[in-house]
């Protein structure tokens, strides 16, 4: 499983009714950090297949939910756990430190 896009249309069905955490990466494809941690998250959605699912949301084509989720600077990382947001964290981080807090928030 790799991540997945969620949208404004999508977020309420695929993040908040997700039987599974979800670990929401805002970003935009001018921000060079979200570049960075792209590929880290990819490998880490192999990592938590079945446990956790990753979502990506553009904040460009999804204003709804950034606005909503009072994102002011990308990356930022939500875990929704039962329709609850859990932890968030505003940045770029090494995969490793991903996995920590990942792993922490779940």
């Amino acid at each position: 499983m790799a991540t997945f896009p969620v949208t404004d249309a999508t977020f309420d069905s695929e993040v908040r009714n997700s039987d599974l955490p979800v670990v929401l990466d805002f970003w935009a494809e001018w921000c060079g950090p979200c570049r960075q941690i792209g590929p880290a998250l990819e490998e880490l959605s192999e990592h938590y297949e079945g446990r956790v699912r990753i979502a990506k949301v553009n904040v460009d084509e999804n204003p709804q939910v950034a606005a909503a989720m009072g994102i002011r600077g990308i990356p930022a990382l939500f875990v929704v756990k039962d329709g609850k947001i859990v932890a968030n964290k505003v940045g770029a981080a090494p995969k490793a430190a991903l996995q920590s807090w990942i792993d922490a928030s779940i």
